[in-house]
């Protein structure tokens, strides 16, 4: 909040909506100046409507806010995300939530939202991994068309991918940093680019995207960094975390199987 940013990024999953909440009192910001996201996580969606309702209410508490801007289905748990997310709907009609959406959703995990007779709200946003090492554009162009904003989590890839020379390349022409490089990209796709560190000077950084433009040529680079490993990878987290501490943990039930992978 010191160096500039107003976009908080919370979680039930996280534990630290509490500090959260503390931190934002002793700013002295005005709450209409802060966009608040938070997320409901796979435990809470398993168990229901009045799990999720209460939840929330411990979130609103706990971050010391009479409503959220945006709050989002964690993972699109089998059987359950659909009645979660009508549940939001209904939140949002009574004024503790502004907008709602997905986070983790595969296409077919949206259809299924889309064609379910309880929802009627389309998703604000979809909150999903999007970097040039997992860009998965076939994807990505459905949920756009469909007037879903793409959050873009792990924009800098858990700073896994600051040694890759071709970044490294492309950043020492324009005399910025590679973290600064993969978030520039996000900004000129048109993603909610969402970058994340604890250090003071790397957040100045990693705002540090708007006084530069990437050429047409490299941000087709970009684009063709995705590996079949990575799309591969990507499979198996999402067939893992969509059970993830439910009482389905650790199994394949009810786990979509045959999603849009590219």
């Amino acid at each position: 909040l010191n160096v500039g940013y107003r976009f908080l990024e919370c979680a039930e999953f996280y534990g630290n909506e509490h500090q959260v909440g503390e931190a934002i009192q002793e700013s002295g910001i005005p709450r209409d100046e802060l966009f608040i996201c938070s997320k409901v996580w796979t435990t809470t969606i398993e168990q229901g409507p009045k799990a999720i309702r209460a939840q929330l209410d411990k979130t609103l508490k706990d971050l010391q806010t009479s409503y959220i801007d945006l709050y989002l289905v964690h993972w699109p748990v089998p059987n359950k995300h659909v009645q979660a997310y009508q549940t939001l709907e209904e939140l949002q009609k009574e004024g503790k939530i502004k907008g709602i959406g997905v986070s983790n959703y595969a296409w077919e995990d949206y259809v299924e939202l889309k064609e379910s007779s309880l929802t009627t709200i389309t998703p604000v946003v979809n909150q999903i991994e999007i970097n040039p090492f997992l860009y998965r554009k076939n994807t990505i162009d459905k949920f756009q068309k469909e007037g879903v904003v793409l959050q873009s989590y792990r924009s800098l890839r858990d700073g896994k991918a600051m040694e890759d020379p071709t970044l490294q390349q492309i950043a020492s022409a324009h005399g910025k940093t590679t973290a600064q490089i993969l978030g520039r990209w996000c900004v000129q796709h048109g993603f909610v680019y969402m970058p994340k560190s604890v250090k003071q000077h790397r957040m100045i950084e990693n705002a540090q995207v708007f006084d530069f433009e990437l050429s047409d040529g490299e941000m087709k680079i970009l684009d063709n960094l995705t590996t079949p490993e990575t799309i591969q990878n990507f499979k198996g987290l999402y067939e893992k975390c969509v059970n993830r501490d439910t009482s389905k943990d650790g199994t394949m039930d009810g786990v979509k199987t045959n999603i849009t992978l590219d």
